[in-house]
């Protein structure tokens, strides 16, 4: 499957909603979905972006439909398309933000109806109807970048400043993370407690100083995988571990499948094919 688009309630949404696929999700109401078992509220109109293999499970208070877009990297690839759309690092791959964007109404109606002119040049499969439905992607990817943007630019104009220690973990964080995988690394070089800085962390980022490391870990492992032709033996050793039978037993543990199964499933970027 390179891409579907799929009708849910959110009722019957499989309960470890995962696939090699990148998805976009889009309904309504309100309630509490997860992204790799870290929980979010929403309410209101919502889409969510999800990279190949990421969780998302999904509670509502009332029975709406769902609806979500399947597409493949070897489809649409992201990276490859950097320059027109800059999704990757804002809607998707980027551990510190909330993976999911509250639309305004109109947004969220003008996205549904290109969800449905893309299941119609689907279904249709004429001459043009592979590249109309990457405009139409991209189009939705645009929609969702500008609202994000504009939803983080105006966090950052009327809210209080970041807390200092929980951005300087997240700088640190940027360039120690494939050889300083300990809390205490990080609370030593800001001078402070372990438990000062899970504090400060996990109030900012809703998430604690070891889960943004792993989750870190495993973003560069799948970047790899995904952007280059490099062994598995070869980004172990380049993600800091010795062993490169325990850094599959890691990214097995985090992500749900070996390293193997997921350059299989997700592919190799186009990016990484012309990188040759």
């Amino acid at each position: 499957m390179e891409i579907k688009i799929q009708s849910y309630h959110t009722s019957n949404l499989p309960s470890e909603f995962t696939t090699e696929n990148y998805r976009v999700v889009l309904w309504k109401g309100s309630g509490v979905f997860s992204v790799d078992d870290i929980n979010y509220s929403y309410s209101g109109h919502n889409i969510l972006f999800l990279s190949p293999y990421q969780k998302l499970k999904l509670v509502s208070e009332s029975d709406e439909n769902i609806d979500v877009l399947f597409f493949h990297g070897d489809y649409y690839c992201i990276e490859y398309h950097k320059e027109e759309v800059a999704c990757n690092g804002l809607l998707f791959n980027n551990i510190y933000l909330n993976p999911g964007v509250e639309l305004s109404e109109g947004n969220y109606h003008y996205i549904l109806e290109l969800f449905n002119h893309i299941k119609k040049e689907e279904s249709e499969k004429h001459q043009f109807s592979e590249s109309i439905i990457k405009t139409y992607i991209q189009l939705i990817l645009a929609i969702g970048s500008k609202q994000k943007s504009s939803i983080e630019n105006s966090r950052f104009s009327h809210d209080k400043l970041p807390n200092k220690n929980a951005a300087e973990f997240q700088k640190l964080l940027e360039v120690h993370f494939k050889n300083e995988k300990e809390l205490s690394f990080y609370s030593d070089r800001l001078s402070i407690t372990n438990n000062t800085l899970s504090k400060a962390v996990k109030k900012e980022f809703a998430k604690t100083p070891t889960q943004l490391i792993n989750e870190r870990i495993i973003l560069e492992s799948k970047k790899l995988l995904h952007l280059t032709y490099r062994s598995v033996k070869e980004i172990a050793s380049e993600l800091g571990f010795t062993d490169e039978f325990y850094f599959s037993r890691y990214f097995k543990k985090s992500v749900g499948c070996s390293p193997k199964k997921y350059r299989e499933q997700v592919g190799i970027s186009v990016v990484a094919k012309m990188s040759m």
